[in-house]
């Protein structure tokens, strides 16, 4: 009797910390993803852009989300800024060299709780150049449930970075174009 109560309490407690462990996967909605960047041009204003069909996952532990990975892929060839010649200067070998590059991807490293959100350290690797970069994140939000019927669940994240570290336009000096760009990722992430 003492023997078949510790093998069920043993079953009970291996059941237990396994469902605390689990973990989902979340993919981009990449209708409702992007990333957005600023740039100072001249020291006079702010030029902006965006790029698009956001790719990855986070694998979400849902006992300890400082558990959870995020792995991001940025496609380098959707960069729009509004004005077509500039978005082809953009992309050529001047600055992110798409014919080379063409994406640009985040792998985390760590996840920390902080009031209101995260703290997600982890390595940026844009235009063949790999830097530990820290994102401040809102969320998550949500869930919800999308039109796709999964649930939904909404992240921002900030940060800023010198495009001179990751070896963009390096002959332009940053009176004529700035050196530090903020980024502003936004996710809408549908678990799969």
């Amino acid at each position: 009797m003492i023997r078949r109560m510790a093998l069920f309490l043993g079953i009970v407690a291996l059941a237990t910390s396994s469902a605390l462990a689990q973990t989902s996967t979340w993919v981009p909605d990449k209708a409702h993803s992007g990333v957005d960047f600023s740039i100072l041009h001249m020291s006079l204003s702010q030029v902006r852009g965006h790029f698009g069909n956001i790719g990855g996952s986070i694998v979400w532990n849902e006992g300890d989300i400082t558990k959870s990975t995020v792995n991001v892929t940025i496609d380098t060839t959707t960069v729009d800024t509004g004005v077509a010649p500039r978005d082809a200067d953009l992309k050529s070998d001047h600055f992110f060299d798409v014919a080379q590059f063409p994406t640009a991807t985040f792998t985390s490293t760590s996840v920390s709780k902080i009031s209101g959100g995260l703290t997600v350290s982890g390595n940026l690797t844009l235009h063949g150049v790999t830097k530990p970069v820290v994102l401040q994140v809102q969320g998550p939000r949500g869930p919800v449930t999308g039109m796709d019927k999964k649930p939904h669940c909404g992240f921002s994240a900030t940060t800023t970075v010198k495009r001179t570290d990751f070896g963009i336009a390096t002959k332009y000096p940053p009176s004529m174009v700035g050196d530090d760009v903020p980024l502003t990722i936004d996710l809408d992430m549908a678990k799969q």
